[in-house]
């Protein structure tokens, strides 16, 4: 579990403790056992919204507010793993911060869309949009992967004539 944490955390080692054991900015007051309760039913919440998005998808403005609440439940969760200045520290790291602002206006659009604007069509393509933002910025987590994902997708739609 150590090593986990330190993986996830991104330290080296040499800090003592680990990041479930610091008190995540001085706000959270929560044991460790309790923070990984909180992060896996805010997962599982957030992934439950988002299959039953599925269900209401020919309603697409239900199908917006339901996914992307459940989006936001999802990757909001690790919050409770490592804090909410870590969170934020490491979605505006210079590797991520293009992706997270992709993903972040996507995300806006989306909500805008169903809610103030009442198009369908909008609607359902700032939800395609922001599926491929979420992939994205998924991506810049683990190493290399963007690069590979762009490399394939260079190969694949490469039209040399």
């Amino acid at each position: 579990m150590r090593k986990l944490n330190q993986f996830i955390s991104g330290d080296d080692g040499e800090r003592g403790d680990s990041f479930l054991e610091d008190e995540s900015d001085g706000i959270c007051s929560l044991s460790p056992t309790q923070r990984m309760y909180a992060f896996g039913a805010c997962l599982v919440a957030g992934l439950a919204l988002m299959f039953l998005s599925l269900i209401v998808f020919v309603k697409p403005i239900k199908f917006a507010l339901l996914f992307t609440f459940g989006n936001l439940l999802a990757v909001g969760s690790t919050v409770f793993l490592i804090g909410a200045g870590q969170q934020l520290t490491m979605m505006f790291d210079p590797v991520r911060v293009y992706a997270t602002a992709i993903y972040i206006g996507f995300v806006l659009m989306s909500l805008i869309c169903a809610l103030w604007i009442h198009s369908k069509i909008l609607t359902l393509l700032a939800i395609i949009c922001e599926i491929c933002a979420l992939f994205w910025y998924s991506l810049s987590y683990i190493p290399f992967a963007r690069r590979m994902v762009s490399n394939l997708m260079i190969r694949l739609f490469d039209t040399e004539l």
